[in-house]
């Protein structure tokens, strides 16, 4: 196997590439990403709201859950 020697700044400049080029075939992995984004920091945010530092019984929450 041949090894060659590049760069830094050339080994930055084929990731930069690579990253521009990928993100431009599929854009669905970066929009897909910002959803999951979204959502976590929503659900984050729902916690937060809800949290009163009270604790419910696991039944309760069951069974909230299966409404």
């Amino acid at each position: 196997m041949d090894t060659h020697d590049i760069s830094r700044n050339e080994l930055k400049e084929l990731i930069r590439e690579a990253i521009i080029s990928t993100l431009t075939e599929r854009r669905d992995l970066l929009e897909d990403a910002f959803a999951e984004a979204i959502l976590d920091m929503k659900l984050g945010l729902a916690i937060e709201e809800g949290d009163t530092g009270e604790y419910s019984e696991e039944e309760n929450v069951i069974s909230k859950l299966a409404d």
